[in-house]
């Protein structure tokens, strides 16, 4: 694997109110041979997902933009960085006019909600899909496939966990969301079955390696894709190589 490119796309990344900085994650990629990553802001750094009845403001926004823009100074001093914006109620399109990478789009079903029905999450949302940002989603099943079908049916989308917590992955497969092509899944915490099942019925060409750093360890995730016994070139797919051809879709800030 000397040289292979490894790319983790599932890590949370952030000093603002948790203690996660990427100096304690570069040393566990090394380890584990691991050549890149993706980062994300932690959840409490953009919202508080404990107050249901949380509502925004100016000292949140504050936070959010500190701690999406703490990710596009690692990317400047680092190459194998690919920073996401997590993207919360205030749909920051100006946002994209910065060298982000993909998008980060996440709740869980006790958490204060997205509000789908501003006219601002429609233009992101446009804008998001025109420039082939992917975009992580993990949302509650009912959202998550109205996101898919509906707000957003020609973006890049990435299913984290395998869908454990959109829903389940074996209730995306009846709804019929792992069937479209522009869907993909990522690895992080996920059984091996499930990265077995997805590969079988829907290629390798759509499965991203990824952590879900702290909450997964880099190495231990990537001993799991390595333990399916794919093809070197399934496994070079899956370990990086898909990851980095949407890398290569992206369109940069401003370009037509």
């Amino acid at each position: 694997m000397a040289d292979m490119q490894i790319i983790d796309s599932h890590i949370h990344c952030g000093v603002q109110n948790v203690d996660l900085p990427f100096d304690i994650i570069s040393p566990l990629l090394q380890e584990a041979g691991i050549t890149g990553a993706c980062l994300y802001a932690p959840v409490e750094d953009i919202y508080d997902r404990y107050n249901p009845n949380f509502q925004d403001n100016h000292k949140w926004r504050e936070t959010r933009h500190a701690a999406n823009n703490y990710l596009l100074d690692l990317a400047a001093q680092n190459e194998s960085i690919f920073p996401y914006l997590f993207v919360w109620n205030d749909f920051a399109i100006e946002e994209l006019r910065k060298d982000y990478r993909g998008i980060k789009w996440h709740r869980h079903d006790n958490e204060p909600i997205y509000h789908y029905d501003d006219p601002r999450c429609g233009e992101i949302i446009q804008e998001i899909t025109r420039r082939r940002l992917p975009i992580v989603l993990e949302e509650s099943f009912t959202n998550t496939c109205r996101f898919v079908e509906q707000l957003a049916p020609d973006a890049v989308i990435i299913i984290p966990h395998l869908g454990a917590l959109n829903g389940s992955y074996p209730a995306l497969e009846r709804a019929g969301i792992w069937q479209r092509s522009n869907t993909f899944a990522d690895t992080a915490l996920a059984p091996t079955d499930h990265m077995r099942h997805f590969i079988q019925h829907y290629g390798p060409e759509r499965l991203l390696f990824g952590s879900d750093f702290p909450f997964g360890a880099p190495g231990h995730e990537l001993r799991k894709v390595e333990s399916l016994g794919l093809s070197s070139a399934d496994f070079a797919k899956v370990a990086g190589g898909n990851f980095l051809a949407l890398m290569a879709e992206v369109l940069p800030p401003g370009k037509a």
